[in-house]
Formats: structure tokens, C-alpha cells, sequence
């Protein structure tokens, strides 16, 4: 039911539920398949066709076809012409900002947008956004801050209602948090273990850098958002780049990764910076001083894994902190990663793909309240 006000009070009608059209059905889906196929339309309208045919999501009033031309007229792909005279579909920018936005649904769905864009921190006094608590007038707080009401209140208190005056001691001012901006390096592992044994972890890494992106773009928009990814070597990457994210044939530089991160927050001028880094949790290679790399993948190395503490170090040294999140659960693995989050005095989340978005979240807030100095 749904409630409807009138002159009298209220009167309720029956609720009729939104119904998609055609198109916005699958869409849904399109944005989906395009996102496990990297980008690639053909591959993805194979999958859609034979969805298609399993479930009959289309019928002989609006076909595939029609859902292409849509697609062409919505601005959602684009048409290349090949070197045969025949033409490519690609996706535009457009179908990147409402993949973006559908990850963002499905991982931050309880998440709205509020405010300009910060956070709030854990100290209070000279900031920017209200508690809500009121407190007494200290030298130094914002005139606009000051309530005037509870101000008048306590100054009739204090000295009669029938003898008014105001005195500084009357004041009565709005409890303000600080709110502080974050710069943030997203680490994404592509090495192949990220599709070993069937198992796809890749996607929904994807999926999860895609909304923190836009979680941030949205909602904290004077925060900073850097994404690499890392394999052999580490390289950042756009945020358009996130929909054609692929897996390689890599071995895993946690270390080259790492250090890209660390290099990338050394030229923001924040003072919080944190790193997320989304893995399997096995480093297998370095690169070596004279540009070679060392490789191992039966196991933990000693020599491998030593570099790696020493940039959780590194990273400690430099009040950088690494949240890890481990999609695997193998147990010599995880002894790893508790040694490296002691390195760095970080936090570890050891976790299959499901809920790995949420957690995402609540560290990125737990981080922003913390790490005002």
C-alpha cells in the first residue's frame, strides 16, 4: 500500500509495483556480461543470445536486434569501421559510468550520497560538520556556529529574566567534527592464479574497484582514488579502464605493486593515505636490480616474501596503512599475510568473493575517521 494525503488526512491505495521496460531488462543483464567478457560486446551479445534462447527473455514485439538499436540510439555503444569496410561494436563512455554505477548498486547498495564529500574523523572542535551536541563557547570557534537560541536561554538563566544581558560566558556553540580527505591506492592482482582452477576471483575484484571508484567520485569527491594493477610488474590504470580488465599470464610482484603505491601517495599532499590491495595472497616474483626477475611459484619463497615485509615496513615507517584482502583461504597463505599485516600494522580480511564490498566499505570509513593528525 502506499499512502496518499488529502484535506482530511490520509487515505491509502493500492501499491502498484514498478515495471521495467523491455530494454531497462536487458540492459541489466548486458551490463553484467559485458563486465565478465571485458568489454566485449560480441562475446557478450553471444552470451545474451543464448540466455535468450534458454529463457526467452525477448519475444516478436521487441528481439535482440531492437535492444542493439537501442543500445546505438541511447548512446551506449558505438560503431568502429575495420580495414574490410565492415564496423565493431564498442562500448562508450556512457554504458563505463552505468556499469560503474550498477557495481556501486550491487556492492554500496545501503550506501547514499550526503555532503560535500568528507569524512567525518574522531576529533572534535574546530570542524566543519555538525554533531548535532552542543557545547560551551571556547576562543576560537566559528561565529556561525554559535546557537542563538540556546545562547539567549542560558543568558536569562545566568542572570534573570528581568535582567538581560549577553556575555561571552553565555555562548552556547554547535559541536563540529573535522572532516579530512583521503588518498586512497586500490591494488588489483591480475596475475593468472586470479583464474586458476576455474575459479573466477577477477570479476568481482572488478566489480568492487569499479564502485569504490565511484563510491568516491560521488560521494567523496575531494578525496583521491588511485588504481594499479600488478603482475610481473605493476602499472596504474585509468578508471575507464576498469570494464576491459584482464587477467595475464603473471607471475605476482606484490613488491613492484607496493612500491608504485607508495610512490603514487608520496606525490599527494594529504596527510591520510592508505593502500587496499585485493589478491589471492601468494607474491611469486620480484624484479631484480639488474632488470631481471626472480620467479618462484612452488610455494613461499623466503627471498620473495622478505621483500615483501620489507615494504609493509616501508609502508609503516611512512603511517601508510595496508588493508589486505586475501580472496583465498589456504592456510600457509594466510600465515603470510597475518606476518605482513604485523609488518605493517595494517589490517587483513581473509574471505571468499562473498561480502568482500561491504568490508571494503567499512574499512575505507574506519580508515577516514582514524587518520587525522
Amino acid at each position: 500500500m502506499k499512502r496518499k494525503k488529502n484535506s482530511v488526512g490520509f487515505q491509502f491505495e493500492l501499491f502498484q509495483e514498478e515495471t521495467k521496460s523491455p530494454f531497462d531488462k536487458l540492459f541489466d543483464i548486458f551490463k553484467e556480461l559485458i563486465t565478465h567478457t571485458s568489454g566485449d560486446f560480441d562475446e557478450a551479445m553471444d552470451w545474451l543470445e543464448q540466455l535468450d534462447q534458454e529463457y526467452q527473455l525477448t519475444d516478436e514485439n521487441y528481439t535482440l536486434d531492437d535492444f542493439v538499436e537501442d543500445l546505438k540510439e541511447k548512446g551506449y555503444i558505438r560503431e568502429e569501421a575495420k580495414s574490410d569496410g565492415t564496423f565493431d561494436k564498442k562500448i562508450t563512455a556512457k554504458t563505463e559510468r552505468a556499469i560503474r554505477k550498477n557495481a556501486l548498486n550491487q556492492i554500496f547498495g545501503q550506501i547514499r550520497k550526503k555532503g560535500a564529500g568528507h569524512h567525518k574523523t574522531n576529533s572534535s572542535g574546530l570542524g566543519d560538520e555538525h554533531t548535532g551536541d552542543l557545547r560551551e563557547f571556547r576562543f576560537g570557534d566559528a561565529l556561525e556556529n554559535i546557537n542563538i537560541t540556546e545562547s539567549l536561554k542560558n543568558a536569562q538563566v545566568n542572570h534573570g529574566f528581568g535582567n538581560f544581558e549577553l556575555t561571552e560566558n553565555d555562548l552556547i556553540v554547535e559541536d563540529t567534527h573535522h572532516k579530512a580527505q583521503m588518498s586512497t591506492v586500490l591494488m588489483i592482482d591480475i596475475s593468472h592464479s586470479m583464474i586458476l582452477y576455474g575459479e573466477d576471483r577477477i570479476t568481482p575484484a572488478k566489480k568492487v574497484a569499479m564502485a569504490l571508484a565511484e563510491l568516491i567520485t560521488t560521494r567523496y569527491p575531494k578525496d583521491t582514488l588511485d588504481i594499479l594493477v600488478f603482475g610481473n610488474d605493476a602499472w596504474p590504470i585509468q578508471l575507464k579502464d576498469l570494464p576491459y580488465l584482464q587477467v595475464g599470464p603473471y607471475h605476482t610482484n606484490t613488491v613492484a605493486g607496493l612500491q608504485l603505491a607508495l610512490d603514487l601517495l608520496r606525490r599527494k599532499r594529504n596527510t591520510n593515505k592508505q593502500i587496499f590491495m585485493i589478491t589471492d595472497g601468494k607474491p611469486s616474483c620480484v624484479r631484480m636490480p639488474d632488470g631481471s626477475y626472480y620467479k618462484n611459484s612452488n610455494g613461499l619463497d623466503d627471498f620473495i616474501v622478505d621483500k615483501c615485509y620489507q615494504m609493509a615496513a616501508q609502508a609503516r615507517k611512512l603511517h601508510t596503512p595496508i588493508t589486505t584482502f586475501m580472496i583465498a583461504r589456504d592456510s600457509y597463505l594466510q600465515t603470510f599475510v597475518d606476518e605482513f599485516t604485523r609488518s605493517n600494522r595494517g589490517k587483513a580480511f581473509y574471505t571468499g568473493l562473498d561480502g568482500l564490498g561491504e568490508m571494503i566499505f567499512h574499512d575505507y570509513e574506519n580508515n577516514r575517521k582514524k587518520r587525522i593528525r
